[in-house]
């Protein structure tokens, strides 16, 4: 176990320093920070005095080490776009992201995953038809428009949830929530159920076809001929082993509804790290894009390790193999 974790590490680190390149490479090569910063009036001598203070004139080896160092701690410059460090304007809209990409997960499975059961349980019938149409939708309908039909309806024509922004927040030390107030809540629903409604039909297509595949395997026979509980047959042992592979889905989707709630945050104005990114970029403001990158690719990597050891817990063929010395 403790080998199999280290190796995990190892990955880990080497994706973390190719994509430390790729962003560092960004600096190098998607604008000029020195004129960006100093401006068009300043004088050359100015211009060259601010590289030696950014340290641009050194060498490349040396300047990317510095780059991975600073970025180990968490440091990557100052924002262009608004003169603050990239670092605390992350950690003020790095809260509301994860705040709306777990709301959208819970909910996806919340939801997802019983339908996806019903729809196997019910193969033929009108349910499960109905809910295979919705899924089909759910999977086919744009982000975007999803969410500018939900502001339809909810906000314009009903009136009863709020279109756009975070509403009211409290501060607990560094970290801000709006879990805590009801107007909170009443801004969260409209973008978590716009993020989670892609993620709900994936987990939903995936259970039902998971779990009409394990329908059909012989202990699953066996276990009905015995005389079974079917509540215990489908949720005791069928279900059990359906979800080795959702975990997968829903642990690389989890990543994706960090890195790529971009669209919902930007229909619904969200405060988030998504809603600064597409700033940044219509900015060029490349310590923040780097920052973005690099934090993304950190998130998919503790991600793909958690998920890598709920394995173990899920299915214990896998401690079988490990404990016998297999991969």
């Amino acid at each position: 176990m403790l080998a199999f974790v280290l190796r995990r590490l190892v990955q880990g680190v080497l994706v973390m320093l190719t994509v430390g390149f790729i962003a560092f490479m960004l600096f190098q090569y998607v604008g000029d920070p020195v004129m960006q910063m100093a401006g068009p009036d300043s004088t050359p001598e100015q211009r060259e005095q601010l590289r030696a203070d950014l340290g641009l004139d050194r060498p490349f080896p040396v300047q990317f080490a510095a780059f991975c160092a600073q970025a180990l701690r968490g440091e990557f410059g100052i924002s262009l776009r608004q003169g603050r460090k990239v670092s605390t304007l992350i950690a003020e809209r790095f809260p509301a992201t994860l705040e709306l990409a777990v709301a959208a997960a819970l909910l996806a499975l919340a939801i997802g995953i019983p339908m996806g059961v019903i729809a196997a349980l019910r193969r033929g019938t009108v349910l499960s038809q109905v809910l295979m149409t919705v899924s089909l939708l759910g999977v086919s309908l744009p982000t975007f428009l999803i969410g500018i039909l939900l502001i339809l309806v909810f906000a314009v024509m009903l009136k009863v949830l709020p279109s756009f922004g975070r509403g009211e927040v409290v501060q607990l030390g560094a970290w801000s929530t709006g879990l805590l107030t009801l107007d909170g809540w009443k801004h969260l629903v409209l973008p978590a159920v716009t993020l989670s409604v892609f993620q709900l039909t994936l987990i939903m297509r995936l259970v039902r076809a998971e779990m009409l595949e394990v329908l059909r395997t012989d202990y699953i026979r066996f276990a009905l001929a015995r005389g079974l509980p079917d509540r215990v047959v489908y949720f005791g042992h069928a279900l059990r082993n359906t979800l080795v592979p959702v975990i997968t889905v829903v642990g690389l989707q989890l990543g994706a509804l960090i890195a790529f709630s971009i669209i919902t945050e930007t229909v619904f104005q969200w405060p988030g790290m998504g809603l600064l990114f597409v700033q940044s970029v219509q900015f060029a403001d490349i310590p923040v894009m780097a920052a973005y990158l690099c934090l993304i690719a950190l998130v998919f990597v503790l991600i793909n390790l958690v998920v890598d050891l709920l394995y173990f817990v899920v299915d214990p063929r896998l401690r079988l193999d490990v404990g016998a010395g297999g991969h």
